[in-house]
């Protein structure tokens, strides 16, 4: 997928005080963001909860007419382009895989079969199933609204359920059969990342493992992705230390040694770098 040209996207777009979860109403969210119309690729997952609306949403080269009781969900490294009416009535969720992820001590979100497969995550849902739809979507506002201090992990076990109902009506339409050299080699990058990231931390060493120059390698992570390879790795490590802080009571100079740095000061500046905060403000916040 050609990506030059193209608008990258986080999820700061939204507001640029967060960084891992927003959800906001869909009404009248293209006045609010006019760039959505525009195709753009992201860096994270967007759920839309249609009620009631008319346009359409375009992913990848799949154009999805939006009408009413739909869910859609945008992954990250996909095109997409969004027109909505203004008088749409809905949600919008998103959300890093960084966020999910914390909730268990590894990566489950791939086990969901729309997330690994290849295929555009849409669903229609029946009159019966609106009632339900529509309890789980204001529980999950609220906690963001009222209660977001201490709330992410509240707002975590709402989003699972979402994505298990989800998956449970799941049945995909449309598949995308191709699946070009350069997504291949960024499922292969990541993998590897997962099995080397407390040794190996430089892209070229991945680019050496996967018998390809670090110029390659970063021209395919921009392609398919919209960043660098560097900015995966960072990723991996600082997704590797949140789930440290949060679910282990090693001190800081005891995950900067488990995650390979050289010492705990390097490990530190690092940390802030990536998250705004020190190891240890980000576990006070979690407590």
């Amino acid at each position: 997928m050609q990506t030059r040209g193209l608008m990258a996207c986080t999820i700061g777009f939204f507001d640029s005080n967060i960084d891992d979860f927003c959800i906001c109403e869909l009404y009248d969210i293209i006045e609010q963001f006019p760039k959505l119309k525009l195709p753009h690729i992201q860096d994270f997952y967007s759920i839309i909860y249609i009620e009631k609306a008319s346009g359409s949403v375009v992913i990848d080269e799949f154009t999805i007419p939006v009408d009413s009781k739909q869910i859609l969900i945008i992954k990250p490294g996909s095109v997409s382009s969004i027109r909505i009416d203004d008088n749409a009535k809905g949600k919008v969720i998103c959300f890093t895989e960084d966020f999910f992820s914390l909730r268990y001590n590894n990566n489950v979100l791939n086990e969901f079969s729309f997330i690994k497969d290849h295929t555009i995550p849409s669903i229609t849902f029946e009159n019966s199933q609106q009632e339900k739809w529509i309890h789980i979507m204001d529980l999950l506002y609220k906690e963001y609204i009222y209660y977001a201090k201490h709330t992410k992990k509240a707002l975590r076990s709402y989003l699972n359920i979402i994505l298990f109902e989800f998956e449970r009506s799941h049945r995909p339409e449309k598949t995308i059969e191709r699946n070009t050299l350069g997504k291949s080699r960024i499922s292969a990058f990541q993998k590897l990342i997962e099995i080397h990231y407390k040794n190996k931390k430089a892209p070229s060493e991945y680019a050496f493992l996967l018998n390809i120059t670090t110029n390659h390698l970063n021209k395919i992570c921009k392609q398919e992705a919209g960043k660098t390879a560097g900015t995966f790795i960072r990723n991996h490590l600082c997704i590797e230390a949140q789930r440290l802080l949060y679910h282990t009571s090693y001190s800081v100079s005891e995950i900067a040694m488990e995650l390979g740095f050289k010492n705990v000061s390097y490990f530190s500046t690092f940390f802030k770098n990536q998250t705004r905060n020190t190891p240890e403000e980000y576990r006070k916040s979690i407590l």
